[in-house]
C-alpha cells in the first residue's frame, strides 16, 4: 500500500509525504516540502529511523529524532511530520 498526504501549515509551508507500508509497517517513506531543515541531510536519517515502525511509533520517533539531533526546523514543526506521515499511512 502506497499512501500520499501533504499538510500546508500555517505560514504557508507545505511538507509532503510519502509512504508505503508492508505488514503494518514503514516499508519506504519520503517526505518532501518546501520547509526549511538544518542541517538538510538530517531529514534522510529520519526517513531512515522510521523504516519497519508501525504507526504507534511514528510521532515518538520523530520527537526523539529531532530532540537528539538538535535539527533546526523553519517553517514547520515537529507535530506537522507525525500529522501527515500518519495522514499519508492512512490514505
Amino acid at each position: 500500500m502506497l499512501g500520499t498526504a501533504e499538510l500546508k501549515v500555517p505560514g504557508g509551508k507545505l511538507i509532503r509525504a510519502h509512504v508505503s507500508v508492508r505488514h503494518g509497517r514503514i516499508g519506504r517513506i519520503v517526505i518532501t516540502g518546501d520547509f526549511f531543515l538544518h542541517p538538510e541531510d538530517v531529514l534522510e536519517q529520519l526517513e531512515e529511523k522510521l523504516l519497519g515502525r508501525n504507526n504507534a511509533e511514528i510521532e515518538k520517533i520523530i520527537r526523539q529524532f529531532f530532540t537528539e539531533s538538535k535539527a533546526v526546523l523553519v517553517g514547520v514543526d515537529v507535530k506537522d511530520f507525525s500529522e501527515v506521515i500518519l495522514a499519508a499511512w492512512e490514505d
